[in-house]
């Protein structure tokens, strides 16, 4: 249910009009926050940061936020990471409706991407990670019974964007509390600790209550040795090894 009258998607909208946004202004991320936080302040900093992506033509996570295929979500385009201006439909390229593994992540969509984040896999093992990513949400349980996928507003925790970043999978377990997941295809290693803890400390100074605690887990398909030692200080931090596998039933043919 929206926290107001409207839900945050047609407030942008409203945003829009209000100051007078032209076809050429370049619209700030701070100017968006400082008109949420003086005409809306329960809309979380985090909520208008998703509605950001969600509202861009060209940002690639917005296909994780339920897009409106009817268009009715296409108002900005991405100009950088902190830029927006209004989407021209007569010049700017078609909008990003669905998720597009077949190319390289280059040019404005990169802007989704943090370098540091990225790993050197194929694409079969990139395909595979998001095979994973969409199976974990959809069985969180067998993380930790009661774990819920965390949607508000019509933006759920896949891709949950985090200060120009995006967690794996931000979840909610039974106490409310916040459960960032950060997923690695092959081997994790000690420096997933620091990117896993920033994303905490993101989520617990935009989305979480005071009363909220914010807790991350790290699954990958080997644990490294220096994984282990780095988070073997962090407490809040719990590591998991994922495995796969396939069994196959020989089909009896009928004669004839």
């Amino acid at each position: 249910m929206p926290i107001y009258s409207k839900p945050v998607r047609l407030l942008f909208k409203d945003m829009v009009k209000e100051l007078q946004v032209g076809p050429d202004s370049v619209l700030t991320r701070e100017e968006v926050s400082r008109w949420f936080e003086s005409k809306y302040p329960k809309i979380k900093p985090a909520t208008i940061s998703a509605h950001l992506s969600k509202l861009s033509i060209n940002a690639p996570s917005r296909v994780y936020y339920g897009v409106n295929l009817s268009g009715d979500d296409d108002l900005f385009f991405q100009i950088d990471g902190g830029h927006y201006r209004l989407y021209k439909p007569l010049t700017d390229p078609p909008p990003i409706y669905e998720k597009r593994t077949e190319e390289p992540v280059s040019g404005a969509q990169a802007l989704d991407v943090a370098e540091e984040d990225r790993e050197t896999v194929d694409s079969n093992e990139f395909a595979y990670e998001k095979d994973l990513q969409s199976f974990l949400s959809k069985n969180l349980s067998l993380v930790e019974p009661g774990l819920s996928l965390y949607e508000e507003e019509g933006i759920t925790g896949l891709e949950y964007p985090a200060g120009g970043r995006y967690i794996d999978i931000l979840a909610r377990d039974t106490n409310s509390n916040y459960v960032v997941i950060e997923l690695k295809v092959s081997r994790g290693y000690d420096r997933v600790v620091g990117q896993v803890l920033r994303y905490m400390a993101w989520i617990g100074k935009n989305l979480a209550d005071a009363s909220q605690s914010v807790r991350g887990v790290i699954i990958a398909r080997e644990i490294s040795e220096d994984l282990l030692l780095a988070a073997s200080l962090v407490p809040n931090v719990e590591l998991y090894e994922y495995q796969m596998s396939v069994t196959l039933r020989r089909v009896v043919r009928g004669k004839g």
